[in-house]
């Protein structure tokens, strides 16, 4: 369960991480003289720099959204029952295990037009990290100023789709979700005109009206429509600090409270962390489900050329500021 957002005026990326538990996650820049490795593939002794949350494992980060230094972003959602990889066993060289596509496009590609050409080449095959660690179904939202693509790997291959909402959640498949769409045309942000019955006085009890149907559950679907309602109808100041503060702000509209969605396994589906990454800057920000503050990372020149994983660990205190002094409890 998750959420990605892309815009392209201002450029900025980010998205919700929503999972019933932690998975060791940090902020992590990847230089570009750090080695990058792949299963079946040469590795990149030379790349371009990355920064996004990751988990590391044996000193690999295991990224679940990045963006790299050219302003090329990758994030990857859960994917359940859709998500079909190639047999181990079938796999070839330069096949590619799901963990790796995030470091490998971002590694190698400049824009998005470069990263679909790499796609379009590519095949994934069913290969997790190690032992111990779960493969998991994903699929991938990828975006730059100009525009955004959904990555799918389906049974039939890998689906490569424009995406000119610049929204991914999960189930059911891209297509399915932009169809859906059709459902809510008529809402809008704007005081509806009584079509119901013209002659009956209806009268306007309050604003929000015109959007009466949107849906407000934590649904896959549900979610899709509301991030795409909210982000199609913000409006953005001039300031970049305003601009970031109002992406989180869109984010709120489909993050998951703590004890709101029950999670299959026992526990409950939270959106343990929401990000918003400034491609121009090189600044990843973030909040965490322990914290209201926003904390800010920047990928400077130091960071971006060197040969170690640079690992910032995640700030959980609640950041309050206070304007008076506080009352002694």
């Amino acid at each position: 369960m998750c959420t990605s957002l892309s815009l392209t005026g201002p450029a900025l990326f980010g998205r919700n991480l929503d999972l019933e538990r932690s998975f060791g996650q940090q902020v992590v820049i990847t230089p570009r003289q750090m080695p990058l490795a792949f299963h079946l593939r040469p590795s990149l002794p030379r790349h371009h720099a990355m920064i996004g949350m990751a988990a590391v494992a044996g000193g690999v980060p295991l990224y679940a959204e990045a963006c790299n230094e050219t302003g090329l972003y990758m994030a990857g959602l859960n994917f359940p029952s859709n998500a079909c990889y190639l047999p181990e066993a079938q796999a070839r060289p330069g096949d590619v295990a799901p963990y790796e596509l995030i470091p490998l496009v971002l590694g190698c590609c400049t824009d998005l037009d470069q990263a679909r050409r790499l796609l379009h080449t590519l095949r994934l095959a069913a290969i997790p990290f190690g032992p111990g660690y779960p493969l998991a179904p994903l699929h991938w939202h990828i975006a730059d100023a100009a525009g955004a693509l959904t990555v799918e790997p389906m049974a039939d291959g890998l689906h490569l789709y424009d995406n000119p909402v610049g929204v991914l959640t999960n189930n059911p498949p891209f297509d399915h979700q932009m169809m859906n769409l059709s459902n809510y045309r008529g809402l809008s942000p704007a005081l509806p005109e009584n079509r119901f019955a013209p002659g009956l006085d209806l009268p306007v009890y309050g604003c929000g009206l015109g959007a009466v149907g949107l849906p407000g559950d934590a649904s896959p679907m549900s979610r899709f429509v509301r991030a795409v309602f909210h982000k199609s109808h913000g409006v953005f100041a001039q300031t970049r600090d305003e601009q970031v503060v109002q992406f989180f702000r869109l984010l709120d509209t489909v993050a998951m409270p703590r004890g709101s969605v029950a999670a299959p396994g026992g526990g409950y589906e939270e959106t343990l962390y929401s990000c918003c990454i400034d491609p121009d800057e090189g600044v990843y920000y973030y909040r965490t489900c322990q914290s209201g503050a926003i904390r800010a990372v920047a990928m400077n020149e130091v960071d971006r050329d060197g040969s170690e994983a640079k690992v910032f660990p995640l700030q959980q205190d609640a950041g309050f500021v206070w304007q008076n002094p506080r009352r002694a409890l």
